[in-house]
Formats: C-alpha cells, sequence, structure tokens
C-alpha cells in the first residue's frame, strides 16, 4: 500500500483561491497620481485631426500655424506640409552613439 507523503490529506482538494488584498488609495495619493499622468499627458504632441498621439517612429507633417497632423490624417488634407518629422522616444539625445574612429 503507497503512503501519502506527511502533510498531505483528502482535505488538499478542498482548497479555495486567496481573495487578492483590497487596497486602498488615499486621497492624497490619488491627487498626486492624477497629477502626475496629467503632466505627463499635456507633453505629448497630438494630432489636430483625429488627437491619437503619434507612435514613436511615425511620421508626422506640421503645417502652418503650429498644426501637426499624423501620417494617417496627412491624406485628409489638401494643403501641403511646411515640414515633415519622425517621433522620437524619450531617450533620444540622452544615449551615447559609437563611432568607429579607425582610419579607413
Amino acid at each position: 500500500m503507497l503512503q501519502e507523503p506527511e502533510g498531505t490529506s483528502q482535505t488538499a482538494t478542498n482548497i479555495r483561491p486567496m481573495k487578492a488584498p483590497v487596497r486602498v488609495i488615499g486621497d492624497l495619493e490619488l491627487a498626486l497620481l492624477r497629477r502626475g499622468v496629467h503632466d505627463r499627458v499635456a507633453d505629448l504632441k497630438r494630432c489636430r485631426r483625429c488627437h491619437r498621439t503619434p507612435l514613436i517612429g511615425e511620421k508626422v507633417y506640421f503645417y502652418e500655424r503650429e498644426i501637426m497632423l499624423c501620417e494617417l490624417c496627412r491624406a485628409l488634407e489638401r494643403d501641403e506640409p511646411v515640414s515633415s518629422g519622425i517621433v522620437h522616444g524619450p531617450a533620444f539625445g540622452h544615449t551615447m552613439r559609437i563611432t568607429d574612429r579607425r582610419a579607413a
């Protein structure tokens, strides 16, 4: 006859999953969280037509009066853009670039 390992019994099949602890957010913590999200969103450039934030690497188009349109909305605009650019990530300009300085 097989013996069950010590500490196991038939009650092991009646195990219920534990409930996740409920975390109560205080008023100050909630206010700081909202302010941080608002500050972060305020710095983002959005498409003038669809109000979408362009993705990193996406091409955007600039028109007169500082109007920016995303790649998707450009086709709907009749006027030609004044300039265009690529959306850069937050690390742009803060990373190291390794250059090869060996004699060619």
